[in-house]
C-alpha cells in the first residue's frame, strides 16, 4: 500500500497541470462521517476531468479516524492520498513535516488567500510559513437554543444574551422550570470564553514568541463562568458529540448550545448523529496536501457580551419522521464570492425559518485571523485537566491555571 501512495504521488503533479495519466490510479480518501458526503459529492466531478483516476473511500468512526491519521503520520505508512482532519490537529499536524506546503508550486495556494475568508489562511499556517490547508467552508459561531423550553420558563432572548452571568441566570430558571440543564458542559463556557477578544495574529493558549497564556484574564474569566454554571447546576455534565449529548437535545435535556454553524445545523438538537466539524485534507505517500474545512466555536465580537453570537431558535422538531426533523442545508463556502449565492438567503426551516445565512455571513466577516501553535491541542488538555480540578475538587482558580502554564512549559521544552 505504501509503495502504492508514493506511485500515486509521483504523478499528483501531473493531474494538477491537467496531462494524462500514464496508467489507471487509484487514490485512497480517508474521511469520516458526515463529512464524507463532501467527497462523494466532488467524486462525479472529478471523474470528469480525471477519468483514469479511480477513488476509493474510507470512512470509519470521527474518532478512529483521527488517531489512524496521527499514526500514519507518525510512521509514514498506511497513508491515504486524501484525508479529512479535524480544526484542533492542524497546528500539529501542520508543524509535523508531514503536510506539503501549499503555497509553493506546483499549488501556489498563497495568490488565492483574498479570495477567501480572512480568517481562514492564518489558522491554515505552520509557524514557518508553510501552507498547510487550504479552507472549503466555515462555521461562524452561534447560540442554538430550545425556544419551547425558554417559553416554558418564561426566559427571554433578551434574558439569554445580555450578559455571561444573565445566561447563567436564565439557566437557572430555565432549570427550575423544566429540569432541563442550560448547557451541556460547563466546559463550553470555558471554550468560548477564552477565545473571545482575541485580535488578528493572536493565539489562544500562546502569543506570536510562544509564551503560554492560560494564566490570563482571558482564562480566569472563562474558569470563573464554568464554575459558576457548575455551582449553578445549569451544565449536564456532558461532552460534546457523545451519545449522551444528542440524546440530551433530543429529549430536552439540555436547553442551549454555543458552537459553530457547522456544515449541517446542530442535528442533535433534534436528536439525530453528527460526528463533528471538521477540516478536509489530500495525502500523498509520506506528504499531505492539506484543504481545510474550518470551524469556529466563539463570538467574533467577544468581552462581556454573549449577543456577540448569531442567536437561532431551535423549534421542536414534532411528530414529523425522522428525515424530515433534519436539516438539509450546508453551512457557508469560506470562498467569499460564493457567499453571494442566492443560497445564503433561503430561510431554514429547522431554524424556525430564519435566514440564518445571512447571520453567518456578516459574523465571518468580522472574525479574527487567530494563529494556531503546534501545542495547542496538549495545552487545551492540560488546562481542561485543570478545569476539572476546579469544577470537580474545589481547587482554586488562580492555582490551576498557575499549575496548566507550567505544565504546558513542561511540554513545549521536551
Amino acid at each position: 500500500m505504501f509503495k502504492r501512495l508514493l506511485t500515486a504521488a509521483a504523478v499528483l503533479p501531473a493531474l494538477w497541470s491537467g496531462a494524462a495519466a500514464a496508467a489507471p490510479i487509484t487514490l485512497t480518501v480517508a474521511s469520516f462521517p458526515s463529512f464524507d458526503e463532501a467527497v462523494k459529492v466532488a467524486i462525479p466531478e472529478f471523474k470528469k476531468k480525471y477519468p483514469d483516476v479511480e477513488i476509493k473511500l474510507i470512512s470509519p468512526a470521527y474518532g478512529d479516524h483521527h488517531t489512524a491519521m496521527t499514526t500514519a503520520l507518525a510512521t509514514g505508512a498506511n497513508l491515504p492520498d486524501v484525508m479529512a482532519v479535524e480544526i484542533g490537529f492542524i497546528g500539529k499536524f501542520a508543524e509535523s513535516g508531514g503536510l506539503e506546503d501549499l503555497g509553493a508550486a506546483p499549488y501556489n495556494g498563497m495568490q488565492y488567500q483574498k479570495q477567501f475568508a480572512r480568517f481562514t489562511y492564518p489558522q491554515a499556517m505552520s509557524g514557518m510559513g508553510r501552507l498547510a490547508a487550504i479552507p472549503a467552508d466555515i462555521g461562524p459561531g452561534a447560540l442554538f437554543y430550545r425556544k419551547d423550553l425558554l417559553d416554558k420558563a418564561g426566559v427571554t432572548e433578551a434574558e439569554l444574551t445580555k450578559s455571561w452571568e444573565g445566561f447563567v441566570d436564565a439557566g437557572k430558571k430555565v432549570k427550575a422550570a423544566t429540569g432541563a440543564y442550560m448547557i451541556a458542559s460547563a466546559v463550553d463556557l470555558k471554550d468560548i470564553y477564552i477565545r473571545s477578544g482575541l485580535k488578528d495574529g493572536e493565539g489562544i493558549y500562546f502569543d506570536k514568541g510562544g509564551k503560554v497564556l492560560v494564566d490570563s484574564p482571558r482564562f480566569r474569566k472563562g474558569f470563573e463562568l464554568a464554575k459558576a454554571a457548575r455551582e449553578a447546576g445549569i451544565d449536564g455534565k456532558v461532552a460534546a458529540w457523545s451519545p449522551e449529548w444528542g440524546e440530551g437535545f433530543k429529549r430536552g435535556r439540555i436547553a442551549s448550545q454555543m458552537m459553530g454553524a457547522a456544515r449541517r445545523p446542530p442535528r442533535e438538537l433534534a436528536g439525530a448523529r453528527h460526528q463533528g466539524p471538521v477540516a478536509f485534507g489530500a495525502a500523498a505517500g509520506r506528504r499531505l496536501r492539506f484543504m481545510g474545512r474550518f470551524v469556529l466555536r466563539h463570538s467574533e465580537e467577544g468581552g462581556e457580551q454573549a449577543d456577540g453570537l448569531g442567536i437561532h431558535q431551535v423549534h421542536d422538531a414534532g411528530p414529523r419522521p425522522a428525515a424530515a426533523r433534519l436539516p438539509r442545508a450546508r453551512c457557508l463556502p469560506s470562498l467569499v464570492t460564493a457567499q453571494d449565492d442566492a443560497f445564503v438567503d433561503q430561510p431554514i426551516a429547522f431554524l424556525g425559518d430564519q435566514k440564518a445565512r445571512q447571520l453567518w455571513k456578516v459574523s465571518a466577516s468580522r472574525i479574527p485571523a487567530t494563529a494556531v501553535h503546534r501545542q495547542d491541542p496538549v495545552a487545551q488538555e492540560i488546562v481542561n485537566a485543570e478545569l476539572e480540578n476546579v469544577l470537580e475538587k474545589g481547587k482554586d482558580i488562580g492555582r490551576a491555571l498557575t499549575d496548566a502554564k507550567t505544565q504546558i512549559e513542561k511540554r513545549v521544552r521536551r
